[in-house]
């Protein structure tokens, strides 16, 4: 369960990325995040994943009250959270099976059980035979996919995506829609961030939309529209 209480995050510079922020999203849920650019989208996300602290209000994931967390407790509740971000942060000198590898490695996982889980992985995201690939060497589709695969690897409870499909082309989009899709299935809440107007309104999740720092809209089984 992710609950946003009366959050607010005011820079130092007096702006106010996102204010009054009630919420709650129940486990398992597919909840897109809709809005203009610079509305406060990729705030909400990055206060989920602690990159940022509320500067008023609480903010909870399960059990963790997110914003009192110690510096030390931080990479702990980031085991509960994968991150897909629009532009990859794919490591150019790593192959693929080594980019999924490396929320193992930070975890301290054992070798053995890392090759189990990357081929495991490597079938979900349909990269069973590119293991060895580089990320030069893979379309964009493919380098999202194996960025989808390193946010999934260490059993993330909660997938959090930041225009995961904003650089593609309409058939990829729905190839990178359908394995996030299918993660979700399997029982892990996706917060998705977007712009693809076709996807939200043909899928008809939950949808919230925020304008200006504030959420105007949330709807069940909803299209791109609001007002």
């Amino acid at each position: 369960m992710i609950l946003f209480d009366n959050v607010s995050k005011i820079y130092s510079n007096g702006k106010i990325a996102v204010e009054n922020l009630n919420l709650k999203i129940n486990d398992g849920e597919f909840v897109f995040l809709v809005g203009p650019s610079g509305a406060g989208k990729t705030t909400m996300l990055r206060l989920l994943n602690c990159d940022l602290r509320p500067s008023k209000g609480s903010l909870f994931l399960d059990e963790w009250e997110v914003n009192k967390l110690p510096p030390k407790q931080i990479p702990q509740l980031r085991r509960k959270i994968g991150f897909v971000f629009q532009d990859l942060k794919l490591l150019k000198d790593r192959t693929v099976e080594e980019n999924i590898a490396l929320t193992l490695s930070i975890s301290g996982a054992e070798q053995s059980s890392k090759e189990g889980k990357i081929r495991k992985v490597l079938k979900i995201i349909h990269l069973e035979d590119k293991g060895n690939y580089f990320p030069q060497q893979l379309s964009l589709g493919e380098q999202q996919r194996v960025s989808i695969g390193r946010a999934i690897i260490g059993g993330a409870q909660v997938l959090l995506a930041d225009e995961p499909t904003g650089n593609l082309d309409p058939k990829t989009s729905w190839e990178i829609l359908k394995i996030i899709k299918d993660i979700n299935k399997n029982g892990t809440t996706v917060i998705m961030a977007t712009h693809n107007v076709d996807i939200v309104s043909s899928l008809k999740q939950r949808v919230i939309a925020i304008d200006d720092g504030k959420i105007v809209q949330d709807k069940k089984q909803s299209k791109y529209s609001y007002s």
